[in-house]
């Protein structure tokens, strides 16, 4: 099967929807009601008779007012005829519309040509024909319905010379109008057939019904997929576009907007640069190699050379790379089939819900089905087992991770033995290169564990600590992130993801540091140190880069491990300029002696000068900033540390004479008081010139 996701993304209640369309490039969605109504959330027009379609022209695709104007004309253009509509649609690529009426088809804006068509009554006619534009004949006839047909449409892709219709007789047709012959019929609806479409993007057929049903069929073997049925009565309208995983829906009741399938691309990058995506099911590759010394721009789409590989006995939904590049796995379809990664020659397949690699590259798994998982070694089987609460999905890396309606189970993969079971339901899972940290994702939030291997062996040696969850003592939870990972990898013990909102994060010790705000959906591909870059990819297989050091990352791995011999040898590659960040990191992790010595901006460094009580520092700081109140800071830990002699030199500076009184007094210096009544004098702080002299007895 298609596994397709299917999330709800839209309800709007109303009257009948008789027509709906998603909008090329903003996120609207325009619906014509029978009440007379257009819904299209930006304007609301009414007319006094019903409106049957509506849609929004392809040659306005910006502006708010313009793109629903542009509409409303269209369909006033055509209600100038006395007879019912029956049919509007807008040429993609020429100011031309063809709409039918009971017994006429024309082509509409300067009326370049009509056609009579013999009918029936209203929209009952049983048979498709095909014009040519210019022909007052039809080319051919396509008859096969027993009742009146409702609804067509063509296949968008190249590949097929089809036609699908949808009628009365409650059956759709798949129609070749080469072999001018019928392919398939789907059988299933219980009432008339409303509408039904290729969808441009997948390889599904959508089909909407009056039995209030909106049923899902692969459009290669005809296949069922899925039947969705949410009681808002008579299903009128189906809307695809290219380009987008969103299918509106019209119904009595009013529309819906659904997303099938995954948004992520099914595209893969391994650590030598090169990138294999799947273009429907095509596969092609680009090498970032190839660029040269092309001038890289953060953010900016990459000019890649992109190489025809061949086309995939499957439909891919994903792409991946084993963890040395030398394989690829495509999954879709049901199935799984590993080719080589230089030239796509088949290497394994079979079937298989989900597949997984593990860390070692010569092993992987899959599931066989929600209860029985499979690992191989080297293209052998070498386990099957079924997890104790079975198997919704499985994850691959140092270990197997399996989640069921339990949550999740992470196995060894040599023997397939329980290593824990954590009350948690994933969407996600990453492990770092080492082994040592992995990323959990769920749907509101992402954990960062540490796995202890070490306890681990002593646990299956001694079966201390082994209860019927696994190891107690296997994980070692390092932090909880309030934040939706959308993809994610690891550099070192730096966790790099991509969130909801469009962010480039990442996440190291606690801290979270943003290296881009994102204007779209992104996926990460991977990162290639000696480019000192990130790589990520679009739904449209454009690919953008982003600078992050590797320096950096490096020295905050070394910190995070403790290992400061390797921090100190990193840090002369971090250039000056990022160096205040890595020193705000270190304050963060506590090491506030080596944030005072990395650190570049005197502002920071003072502050941590005054922290660390590091009066020599924080003093010359001061000399070099001529600030009062850095003077005022350096004379209370002046004090505090009992340097009173610092303390008068900064408050002098500061011109506090405030606190001189109060410090010449508290100490019993008659000389400094008789000096501040003569400078206070002379500045005109009358009060503590009188005060010191008071004191003195004058």
């Amino acid at each position: 099967p298609l596994r397709l996701d299917i999330k709800r993304k839209l309800t709007a209640r109303s009257d009948r929807v008789k027509s709906v369309d998603l909008h090329p490039t903003e996120p609207w969605m325009l619906a014509s009601l029978y009440n007379g109504s257009v819904c299209d959330f930006i304007s609301n027009k009414s007319y006094k008779i019903p409106l049957l379609f509506c849609l929004f022209s392809p040659s306005v695709t910006s502006g708010k007012e313009a793109a629903a104007i542009h509409v409303v004309r269209s369909i006033r253009m055509v209600l100038h005829s006395d007879k019912e509509l029956t049919f509007l649609a807008l040429c993609p690529t020429m100011p031309l519309m063809w709409y039918s009426v009971m017994e006429v088809w024309a082509v509409q804006w300067s009326c370049l040509d009509s056609v009579v068509g013999k009918m029936l009554t209203g929209r009952c006619l049983c048979s498709l024909k095909v014009w040519q534009l210019g022909s007052s004949s039809p080319n051919f006839t396509l008859e096969g319905h027993e009742k009146g047909v409702n609804c067509i449409d063509y296949y968008s892709g190249g590949d097929k010379p089809y036609l699908i219709s949808g009628a009365d007789d409650r059956l759709v047709k798949i129609w070749d109008y080469q072999n001018k012959t019928c392919v398939q019929t789907l059988e299933g609806h219980a009432q008339n057939v409303s509408c039904a479409s290729f969808h441009p993007e997948l390889p599904i057929i959508i089909t909407g019904s009056e039995d209030g049903t909106v049923r899902i069929w692969h459009s290669s073997t005809y296949r069922l997929e899925s039947t969705l049925n949410y009681g808002m009565e008579r299903v009128w309208c189906v809307a695809s576009l290219r380009g987008s995983n969103n299918v509106a829906l019209g119904y009595d009741e009013g529309s819906i907007i659904v997303k099938l399938g995954r948004e992520e691309p099914a595209m893969s990058m391994d650590a030598n640069g090169k990138i294999i995506w799947a273009k429907h099911s095509e596969v092609q590759q680009a090498n970032l190699k190839a660029m040269g010394d092309t001038e890289i721009k953060d953010g900016e789409r990459l000019p890649l050379a992109v190489k025809d590989m061949g086309s995939c006995e499957i439909y891919p939904q994903t792409i991946q790379h084993n963890p040395n590049g030398r394989f690829v796995v495509v999954c879709g379809d049901g199935e799984y089939i590993i080719y080589t990664a230089m030239a796509l020659r088949n290497k394994s397949f079979g079937s298989a819900q989900e597949f997984a690699w593990a860390h070692d590259s010569s092993e992987y798994a899959i599931r066989e089905s929600n209860s029985v998982v499979k690992i191989f070694k080297n293209f052998k089987e070498k386990k099957s087992f079924k997890p104790d609460f079975g198997a919704e999905s499985i994850y691959g890396g140092f270990l197997l991770g399996v989640r069921s309606v339990n949550g999740l189970a992470f196995y060894d993969w040599e023997n397939t033995e329980l290593i824990r079971r954590i009350e948690i339901q994933p969407k996600h899972i990453f492990w770092s290169d080492s082994g040592e940290l992995v990323c959990i994702a769920t749907e509101e939030s992402f954990f960062i564990l540490k796995y202890l291997s070490e306890k681990v062996l002593a646990a299956q040696e001694t079966h201390e600590g082994v209860t019927e969850d696994g190891i107690e003592d296997a994980f070692e939870v390092l932090g909880e992130i309030q934040e939706i990972v959308k993809t994610g990898l690891w550099v070192g013990d730096c966790f790099i993801y991509t969130s909801s909102v469009n962010r480039l994060n990442y996440y190291v010790g606690g801290e979270i540091v943003t290296i881009a705000h994102l204007d779209r959906t992104m996926y990460l591909l991977g990162y290639i140190p000696k480019d000192n870059r990130l790589y990520l990819g679009d739904k449209e297989l454009n690919i953008v880069s982003y600078s992050l050091l590797v320096s950096v990352l490096e020295y905050q791995t070394a910190v995070m491990r403790r290992d400061f011999s390797m921090a100190d040898k990193v840090l002369p590659t971090i250039p000056k300029e990022q160096r205040t960040r890595v020193a705000h990191f270190l304050e963060k992790q506590g090491f506030k002696q080596q944030a005072l010595t990395v650190s570049t901006d005197p502002e920071h460094r003072f502050e941590l000068a005054l922290q660390l009580g590091e009066l020599k520092i924080a003093y010359q700081l001061a000399v070099e900033a001529e600030s009062e109140q850095k003077w005022k800071q350096l004379a209370e830990l002046a004090i505090s540390k009992c340097q009173f002699s610092l303390a008068q030199e900064c408050l002098h500076h500061a011109q506090d004479y405030g606190g001189l009184l109060l410090l010449a007094t508290a100490s019993g210096n008659a000389s400094m008081v008789n000096k501040l009544a003569e400078g206070a004098e002379r500045d005109g702080k009358n009060n503590v010139a009188f005060m010191s002299y008071f004191l003195q007895g004058k």
